[in-house]
């Protein structure tokens, strides 16, 4: 593995390693060496950031690397130089870069260009940090994701839900999605996902059904503020007490933050789920570890 650009790209193997490897890493925290020792890695964030940001210093550090984090009001990007150009410049300068921005081939330009290890630590197709850390959370919460049911209530064909479909695509769980009709995902990016056990539907309370894993996120992701008109469509996919009534005895409720209670989800429901969910948000630092020494050079 040379970059971490999607989960599309990961076969279930490499999935299971990094899994395997951040589990070891939390276990091992604050005894785990210093593979990054004598390297730089640079953020590039055009998009704003909590937990990516935070998870990827912090882990940097004690990985014993140096974190150098440039907005694009610090480079030239956001003066409108070329990513290829960028990258070439980095890539003698930097040991590998993580990419927080809104288009996915900009990611892929720069692990081209750049010739450095390139993770993607969001974009508006994948979300493939999150994921990993979501995945781990399963199995430290329920022990394998064999033979769940992972329900997802939201958009159905954001950054989230493309991640969790290849996941599926890659792992063999059972994944339901309910999103409203305009937003689940095309007929064209399901006939590519070829994936009998990934499920549409407009249905919350059917995707709820005997789930062991309900998953959620904001209905406006980041750059759709102005949209508000889509959070219209969203009435009745709230995860919340009625909607939890059809999962499955001991299920698990995930939310990869920031959460709009409320909206999304209940106050209520998130408060009552908080350990998880904020369980996995530290994730983020043990997965996102994994993925830097499985890079590193």
């Amino acid at each position: 593995m040379k970059h971490l650009l999607s989960i599309e790209q990961l076969t279930a193997k490499e999935i299971t390693g990094l899994l395997d490897s951040a589990a070891h890493l939390k276990l091992q925290r604050g005894r785990e060496g210093q593979p990054l020792a004598g390297q730089t890695w640079a953020l590039i964030f055009t998009k704003s950031s909590t937990r990516t940001r935070v998870s990827f210093e912090v882990g940097i550090r004690e990985l014993g690397g140096f974190p150098m984090f440039l907005s694009k009001n610090d480079i030239q990007l956001g003066r409108g130089e070329p990513i290829k150009d960028t990258a070439r410049v980095l890539g003698r300068m930097v040991h590998g870069a993580i990419i927080r921005t809104f288009a996915q081939q900009d990611v892929v330009d720069f692990s081209e260009f750049s010739k450095i290890p390139t993770i993607n630590a969001l974009t508006d197709d994948e979300h493939p940090c999150q994921i990993l850390a979501d995945l781990l959370t399963i199995q430290e919460k329920l022990g394998i994701w064999e033979g769940r049911r992972i329900a997802f209530i939201g958009d159905g064909y954001s950054n989230m839900t493309r991640s969790w479909m290849w996941a599926a695509k890659r792992l063999g769980f059972e994944l339901v999605v309910a999103s409203p009709p305009s937003c689940q995902p095309p007929a064209e990016f399901l006939a590519a996902l070829d994936a009998p056990n990934v499920h549409i539907t407009a249905d919350p309370a059917a995707a709820a059904m005997g789930a062991d894993v309900i998953n959620t996120d904001v209905w406006l992701s980041m750059g759709q503020e102005d949209q508000q008109e889509k959070e219209e469509e969203f009435k009745g996919f709230q995860v919340d007490a009625d909607l939890l009534k059809n999962a499955a005895p001991g299920h698990i409720v995930l939310h990869c933050l920031p959460a709009y209670r409320g909206k999304e989800i209940s106050e209520e429901i998130l408060e009552l789920h908080a350990d998880t969910i904020f369980q996995q948000a530290e994730n983020r630092l043990h997965a996102q570890k994994a993925i830097l020494v499985a890079l590193r050079r």
